[in-house]
């Protein structure tokens, strides 16, 4: 029997999946390669790949399918207020059949990638500005948030005792992975700061936010994969002000040799912020295992390493929003109709 990793050839997905591949078990992978396999290339052999959409997938995808994890769809703000449609689409109605059909066929748990952006408030004040448990209430306003919210509203009652569901709340990723990612907070800042020497901080940086090390995501996954439990859990590393990240970014590049400046404003448009508590699945084991200083000086060896190598920084399949305003623009200028296509 095997797990089934949707959307394994993705920034964490490629990294769950050479886990459990690594760890001796067998591994299925669905995935239209929107961003290409290369991510996944080397576990070819250790792998059973089904390419394919996870809105239309073949009647046979979950034969011999113990348990699901889910980590495909949209991953963040831009791409769902660019296509609400897709988000809604892939996030909520695919999500949701997917775990439907999966009941059906005799799965026995079924893992989704939720997000701690579900607890996002925007900008309080200092009296709600606490740490938010799994049973806090939620009214997330972005897009993205509410589909993720939405996903799991729809599949919880599904839940029986033959079929699991675990939702796990992540907060904002960071880290190197073989399917590199420059637009997540960590990830860009040591970018910026490694290329142009200077951070720009909105709001001066006063925004909370959980963050969650790469390989901790990939650890929680594992986890709620392989044990029994059932339920929704917050996954945050830790919670930090965005100002505190640029110090410590600025820092180890600057201890690196590569000077680099933090530069502030008061801007506060599209500002979120918020914190949580990861008590809930700490209790049973998870830890987080990387520091952000790790973390920091992981991705400049990395950005040194690919430096070398002529990495392309503009390239736009290392950047979510980017790569798909891309193939959008190069179906226009090849008269195909974006739905016909299925862009995303």
């Amino acid at each position: 029997m095997s797990i089934l990793v949707v959307g394994g050839a993705g920034y964490i997905g490629s990294q769950l999946t050479e886990e459990l591949v690594y760890g001796g078990d067998k591994v299925k992978v669905l995935d239209r390669g929107y961003f290409g396999f290369e991510s996944i290339k080397h576990l070819k052999e250790g792998i059973e790949l089904v390419s394919a959409d996870m809105r239309n997938v073949p009647s046979s995808l979950f034969d011999g399918v113990r348990v699901v994890v889910n980590v495909g769809g949209l991953s963040n703000d831009p791409t769902a207020e660019y296509s609400p449609v897709a988000n809604h689409e892939m996030n909520v109605t695919a999500s949701y059949e997917l775990a439907r059909a999966a009941k059906d066929a005799g799965v026995k748990k079924y893992v989704l990638a939720s997000s701690c952006s579900i607890y996002d408030r925007g900008l309080v004040d200092e009296s709600a500005d606490v740490l938010l448990e799994e049973g806090a209430e939620v009214n997330p306003q972005a897009a993205y948030g509410k589909s993720k919210l939405d996903a799991e509203s729809a599949i919880f009652p599904l839940q029986s005792k033959e079929f699991k569901v675990v939702a796990l709340r992540k907060g904002t990723v960071f880290g190197v992975s073989s399917r590199m990612r420059w637009d997540l907070v960590v990830n860009t800042m040591v970018k910026a700061g490694f290329l142009k020497g200077a951070l720009q901080l909105n709001y001066n940086g006063q925004m909370w936010r959980p963050m969650v090390h790469i390989q901790d995501a990939v650890h929680a996954y594992y986890m709620a994969a392989l044990s029994d439990m059932d339920g929704i859990y917050n996954v945050a590393s830790f919670n930090i002000r965005v100002s505190e990240i640029a110090v410590i970014v600025a820092n180890e590049l600057q201890e690196r040799g590569y000077p680099c400046k933090i530069e502030s404003n008061d801007l506060a448009e599209g500002i979120r912020s918020y914190r949580v508590s990861s008590e809930k699945i700490r209790s049973l084991g998870w830890k987080s295992k990387c520091t952000l200083r790790e973390a920091v000086n992981d991705i400049i060896e990395y950005i040194v390493t690919m430096n070398n190598q002529d990495l392309e920084w503009d390239n736009p399949v290392n950047y979510n929003i980017k790569w798909m305003k891309t193939i959008d623009a190069c179906a226009l200028a090849l008269g195909i109709d974006r739905k016909s296509y299925e862009c995303i």
